[in-house]
């Protein structure tokens, strides 16, 4: 059942508390009218990531405009004021802000969950709590029920330690009294009971030590799938994010499993510490204490050490503001932001952390600003211990490596001093390229692509030495994303097929073909240039020029010359397809249509490809609508009437062109005959004299 249905459905008390989470900074009507959608997005990641906080703040406002079109066709005149009026409010606040709403939805999301759990565990005593919202495996729920089991017996042994306590001190007494009487009396019947309450408390201490030796071994199997598997997995789904994958990241539930277990440890070993004073106010021989507790105190101070070390992590990973779709790419004198975490939420250790910053320990980077900061709770939504670097640059060394395949390891070190333990703690960030120039931006990402592609081991600086292959099944799904994280729409298989081809050749089955680095990033044969820069300014194309078109799926955009003839030619005459060029290093795109000759022969015709300085000057919708050729009569007709397969050109692109201009500004009229042939209108009789691949020339 959705969340907000949920909510609904709760005692008039939770809802209380539920009205006070809604303002006008995020009215209560919209997260009715939109909760499917609302509950559906990463609001937490868009709150960190100002690219995905842009993408789905404009979502939201689309999302407003259909709701609002529902409103219009049930005639509900008030709810249509309601959005409009809060459609302009958030537009008005947050177009430039677009981060800080989505701050503000997580954070109701956040809250809405804990008054879900509030009135679960009221219900059902025992619910385990989700604080991240997100879906729970059956191993996860496993887990859970183990640090359930944990805290329990850790709550379980307290109330032990008490009996305990009270036993030894009754003991106590007991063994000093009769031992003295039996000094005076020399009697066999009072070493006799003293022997007995002996082996009672021997007893008692020996299963409490047996217990206790259980209960870290249980402590032990939970740390190791916290540490070896969740945030194993949690590290791994970073990487992928990183790359344009989905950003499933959150570590609010980490946080809390991780907590839990360091709060249950620091319990045991204060119950261990108790053992020594019991220890110290009497022993005998064979006492339990003496031979188990140093062991017991080893272990429980190995496992505490080894989970504080585990809970220190990069949360967000280097990046450029102005760059916040690639990460782990940084440019010598240019800001880049970082933030760690300390998944150990302890109030006391709030701004007891001095975080310090090294690029490369073997010191070919200066950090330059401020390079050492104070964890605090303040900074995060939730109150976690965090330190964010906003305003780290690098100035390098030069480097004989080429050095957009020279990976660089950022590392953050603090010391942490609690309850009489000091433990240094180290985190890195996966390895980053440092470049000097932004036009080494492509091939840095390239290198950032295919190592996260293919290891997770963090710390492999060496890779590029010698790159491993990918497989096209992976390759395929990285480059699907590329497209897929800064637009709302991925690579389907006929295109991810046509590129196959272009890297491997034809083939009948591109899965599990191998690709090597160079033939992903070296130049292509009879090229200047590789298949990735080729790609990444097609990219670069999508997103600055034609996005809108890309969204909406008018662009089939990677297809074979092959398969292109192939839809094209049984459909009628002005039916035209958009492709991306092949033969333009800088990015191009170009639309090829279908027409009669004189004799009514079929023919394929292609325009010069329109690339981003032509762009500039006037979007590909209005180049579309108003382009037109010379007929036979020379009269000015426009070949371009149905989008393939067979939508109206006016439907499709009509809606992206800008209002006509009146007749006598004829030239900034977009359609305009002078207009057109300014934007490099041709006749297709002439393009037999252009070498030019991605033209197809009909016979003369």
């Amino acid at each position: 059942m959705a969340q907000w249905n949920q909510l609904q459905q709760l005692e008039t008390r939770y809802l209380e508390q539920l009205y006070h989470l809604y303002s006008d900074s995020f009215p209560m009507e919209l997260r009715q009218f939109l909760a499917p959608w609302i509950e559906s997005q990463d609001w937490a990641y868009a709150a960190n990531k100002e690219s995905h906080a842009t993408l789905v703040f404009h979502n939201l406002l689309g999302e407003i405009d259909q709701q609002y079109s529902r409103f219009l066709q049930e005639n509900n005149v008030l709810y249509q004021h309601n959005l409009r009026r809060i459609k302009q409010h958030l537009q008005s606040k947050y177009l430039e802000k677009p981060m800080e709403i989505a701050r503000i939805v997580a954070r109701c999301l956040w809250e809405e969950q804990r008054l879900l759990q509030s009135a679960t565990t009221a219900a059902q005593d025992g619910t385990a709590s989700h604080p991240s919202g997100t879906v729970v495996t059956e191993k996860q729920q496993i887990l859970e029920h183990n640090l359930q089991d944990i805290r329990k017996r850790v709550q379980d042994m307290e109330q032990k330690m008490k009996m305990l306590e009270n036993l030894q001190d009754d003991f106590d007494f007991n063994y000093k009294t009769l031992k003295k009487l039996s000094q005076d009396m020399n009697g066999n019947s009072q070493a006799a009971a003293t022997r007995q309450k002996m082996s009672q408390l021997e007893q008692m201490l020996s299963q409490i030590v047996t217990e206790m030796a259980g209960l870290l071994s249980a402590m032990d199997f939970v740390q190791k799938n916290l540490t070896d598997d969740e945030l194993a997995d949690w590290k791994r789904r970073q990487q992928i994010a990183c790359i344009g994958g989905p950003p499933n990241i959150c570590l609010d539930r980490l946080e809390t499993w991780i907590t839990s277990l360091a709060e249950s440890q620091l319990q045991i070993r204060q119950q261990i510490k108790k053992l020594e004073e019991l220890q110290q106010k009497v022993s005998y021989k064979g006492d339990p204490i003496i031979q188990h507790r140093p062991a017991l105190e080893e272990k429980i101070v190995d496992l505490f050490r080894n989970l504080m070390k585990s809970a220190f992590v990069v949360e967000r990973q280097p990046c450029m503001p102005m760059h916040p779709d690639r990460p782990l790419v940084i440019k010598t004198g240019v800001q880049f932001t970082n933030k760690v975490r300390l998944l150990v939420k302890f109030p006391e250790l709030n701004y007891q952390l001095k975080i310090k910053v090294i690029i490369d320990k073997s010191r070919k980077f200066n950090i330059l600003g401020t390079n050492t900061k104070v964890m605090n709770m303040e900074e995060s939504n939730n109150g976690s211990l965090s330190a964010e670097f906003k305003h780290l640059v690098s100035r390098c060394v030069l480097a004989s490596l080429i050095v957009t395949e020279e990976l660089h390891l950022i590392t953050f070190e603090t010391e942490v001093y609690h309850q009489g333990l000091k433990i240094d703690l180290e985190t890195h960030s996966l390895p980053v390229v440092v470049i000097s120039n932004i036009c080494q931006m492509p091939n840095a990402w390239a290198s950032i692509l295919w190592y996260n592609m293919l290891t997770n081991h963090p710390k492999n600086v060496n890779f590029f030495t010698k790159p491993p292959v990918g497989t096209w099944d992976q390759v395929a799904e990285v480059l699907s994303w590329q497209f897929s994280s800064t637009t709302k729409r991925g690579l389907t298989i006929e295109q991810l097929t046509t590129l196959a081809e272009k890297l491997l050749g034809p083939c009948v089955n591109y899965s599990g073909c191998q690709i090597t680095w160079a033939k992903f990033c070296k130049n292509m044969a009879g090229k200047g240039f590789s298949f990735w820069v080729w790609l990444d300014n097609i990219i670069d194309l999508v997103k600055k020029y034609i996005l809108a078109l890309w969204n909406e799926g008018y662009i089939l955009g990677f297809i074979s010359k092959e398969r292109e003839r192939a839809i094209l030619s049984p459909k009628p005459p002005g039916t035209f397809l958009l492709r991306f060029s092949e033969s333009s290093k800088e990015g191009g795109i170009t639309f090829t249509w279908v027409e009669k000759d004189i004799s009514g022969k079929t023919q394929i015709q292609s325009v010069e490809p329109y690339t981003k300085q032509q762009l500039n000057s006037m979007s590909f919708a209005e180049i579309i609508m108003g382009y037109k050729i010379m007929d036979a009569t020379n009269i000015l007709v426009s070949p371009l009437v149905y989008l393939f397969p067979e939508i109206p050109k006016e439907d499709a692109f009509g809606k992206y062109c800008r209002p006509e201009a009146a007749p006598e500004a004829e030239l900034g009229d977009p359609c305009s005959s002078k207009s057109i042939r300014k934007f490099n209108v041709l006749s297709w009789k002439l393009w037999d004299e252009l070498a030019v691949e991605d033209l197809e020339v009909p016979p003369q």
